[in-house]
């Protein structure tokens, strides 16, 4: 496995969702912050931008699922079983910020979660189609990458229009984190994609 892989795996498990619950119970206050509660209310731009962000991840969750039974090469593998783990912890902490009833789930759910396709867009619904009627092989991993960076190219569009307009300090420094993640993320997947092509 690539080294930049597996750094950056580490950093997207473990990094990320935990400064993005820490940031939003920051935003919550003091008390919700010392009860465990960091569903905080959101102002218009920050409903938008977690909704978009869980919308748009929603998708690279789904084709990650599916990646983990068909696809063959090891760093799509292993970039697949990142890939979901990141997008499940970063569904909940949004799902938690938009309902602070609702407990983070922390299951692991089936390929075809209907809460997560249910989700899905027309563009994000024919790619998943596309994936889950592939063959595993090189053809699906090149298919899988290509859909990654897509859709790391529109979750990183969702960081940057937040950032343009944002005024949450506590929202903002998730987004910069998160932009700076997909940034990396597009290089890592540049790189897998590369590898397969040669």
């Amino acid at each position: 496995m690539h080294r930049r892989l597996a750094l950056t795996a580490i950093a997207s498990a473990v990094a990320i969702p935990s400064l993005v619950t820490a940031a939003f119970a920051q935003q919550a206050g003091p008390t919700a912050a010392a009860t465990g509660n960091s569903g905080a209310r959101m102002g218009e731009a920050e409903a938008k931008y977690a909704a978009d962000t869980l919308a748009a991840g929603s998708a690279s969750l789904a084709a990650s699922r599916v990646a983990l039974t068909k696809a063959s090469d090891d760093d799509v593998k292993q970039f697949a079983r990142f890939e979901v783990a990141e997008q499940e912890t970063i569904a909940d902490v949004l799902k938690a910020m938009r309902d602070p009833a609702q407990p983070a789930s922390g299951q692991v759910k089936p390929p075809a979660d209907p809460e997560v396709t249910g989700q899905l867009d027309p563009k994000g619904r024919a790619m998943l189609d596309k994936l889950d009627q592939a063959r595993s092989g090189k053809a699906f991993d090149l298919d899988y990458i290509r859909g990654q960076i897509e859709g790391h190219q529109a979750l990183l569009k969702i960081q940057e229009a937040y950032l343009a307009t944002g005024k949450d300090r506590e929202s903002l420094g998730v987004a910069k984190l998160a932009r700076g993640q997909i940034r990396e993320h597009l290089a890592l997947l540049a790189d897998i994609e590369k590898d397969l092509k040669d």
